[in-house]
């Protein structure tokens, strides 16, 4: 079988994959909604969900994957990122091993990743069955925001004020959920605003990714200036799970109807 992939790689599968090793944790909980639990030999050490998937080998973080923990597994198939294509890859190819890029850019993205690890695993139909119900639950989601004046966002990633910009899967997911992200703008996909700028977007709507990291909506609140801003004056300064938001995966869903009832509650419980 050949199959091309989310770099526009054709890779060639001799065999249905039955050692399979993935690089990153939304990789990972793709396999396990495809029912791939037992072929999964090893994983990198965010994937934590389903809460399964961290009691496999780890192989390393997101960024540095361990090579030699890897190859040590003998996995037949490897699933990547677009991060690992320049390094990780190379070095994995060299060693005689598959190696398969999935790495959707927005929701409609996911959906293919889904189909394409399906038919490199030989669990197409499964792979069908899932993207055609989380395209119904989307589809269900947008068709009660159409209309919808966009909320201006802005989605923290750090309390220096790093966020996604274009082209990211965080902005497309916000852009679904009626949402205007005030970074929309920005030259990159992850940017680092400036507080100016900030100000003058004026976001009626703050979601909080980096609740984790220590930050609350009263520690925002109690920031110099920011009394100004529309979202803390009306208080909708709100903690996302950012596993639900950031990982282009199956809980896709899940984050946007969770940001779309946030920025439009009266149309989306």
């Amino acid at each position: 079988m050949i199959v091309t992939d989310d770099a526009g790689r054709q890779i060639t599968l001799p065999a249905q994959p039955r050692r399979i090793v993935s690089l990153s944790a939304s990789n990972t909980e793709i396999l396990f909604a495809l029912g791939l639990e037992d072929q999964v030999v090893g994983v990198d050490q965010y994937s934590d969900f389903p809460p399964s998937a961290k009691g496999k080998p780890q192989v390393g973080s997101f960024a540095k994957p361990d090579l030699e923990r890897i190859v040590a597994l003998e996995p037949d198939l490897i699933l990547a990122t677009e991060m690992h294509v320049k390094t990780t890859v190379p070095d994995l190819e060299q060693r005689g091993l598959k190696v398969l890029v999935v790495d959707p850019k927005d929701t409609m993205g996911v959906l293919k990743g889904i189909r394409l690890i399906g038919r490199a695993t030989g669990q197409q139909q499964q792979a069908e069955d899932l993207a055609e119900g989380m395209q119904a639950r989307i589809a269900s989601v947008t068709a009660r925001l159409q209309g919808t004046e966009p909320v201006r966002v802005f989605f923290e990633l750090s309390p220096a004020l790093h966020t996604a910009g274009p082209g990211s899967f965080v902005d497309d997911v916000i852009r679904l959920a009626a949402g205007s992200n005030i970074a929309a703008g920005a030259g990159k996909q992850w940017p680092q605003l400036n507080q100016e700028s900030l100000f003058m977007a004026d976001p009626q709507v703050i979601l909080l990714a980096d609740h984790a990291a220590g930050e609350t909506p009263e520690m925002v609140a109690a920031r110099p200036g920011w009394q100004q801003i529309s979202a803390v004056k009306n208080g909708r300064v709100v903690v996302v799970d950012p596993n639900l938001v950031n990982r282009p995966g199956p809980r896709v869903v899940e984050g946007l109807g969770l940001i779309a009832g946030i920025l439009h509650p009266e149309k989306v419980k």
